[in-house]
């Protein structure tokens, strides 16, 4: 149900984090609390899967050494999907696998969205938020 709301919003949102992003310099860059937050000197862009439902686990993993990375410019990012993990288990329960290809001046890192769930709530919403960095504290 998640997944269907999120497709009826616009797209709006997504596409400004994007524009505000693009050609960016990274200064820092994490995947923690099932979220992949790349930093600016502005802003931080976050990208995450809001599709969550009722009976579902949701997570993101990235085994890529993200440091290395910072310092260079956010070039792309890509959502590529995955054939599900064993299909459906004895249990009737699906593992679905989203891929996040984030490319950037100093190569490319993969997050892997996950969806472990009973075979009803099923999808991903993935979306692009920023959160704009407080002036405070600075000269």
């Amino acid at each position: 149900m998640g997944v269907m709301i999120g497709m009826l919003d616009g797209n709006e949102e997504n596409v400004d984090a994007w524009k505000k992003s693009q050609g960016k310099k990274i200064t820092g860059l994490s995947v923690k609390d099932d979220t992949c937050r790349i930093e600016f000197a502005t802003h931080d862009l976050l990208i995450r899967d809001e599709g969550q439902s009722c009976c579902e686990h949701r997570y993101m993993v990235c085994d890529d050494n993200l440091a290395s990375f910072i310092g260079g410019t956010l070039l792309a990012v890509k959502i590529k999907g995955a054939s599900p993990i064993n299909g459906h288990n004895d249990c009737g329960e699906r593992h679905e696998i989203k891929f996040l290809h984030v490319k950037t001046s100093k190569g490319s890192f993969t997050v892997s969205n996950h969806n472990e769930h009973n075979g009803y709530y099923g999808g991903f919403h993935i979306i692009l938020r920023t959160e704009d960095k407080s002036s405070s504290g600075t000269a």
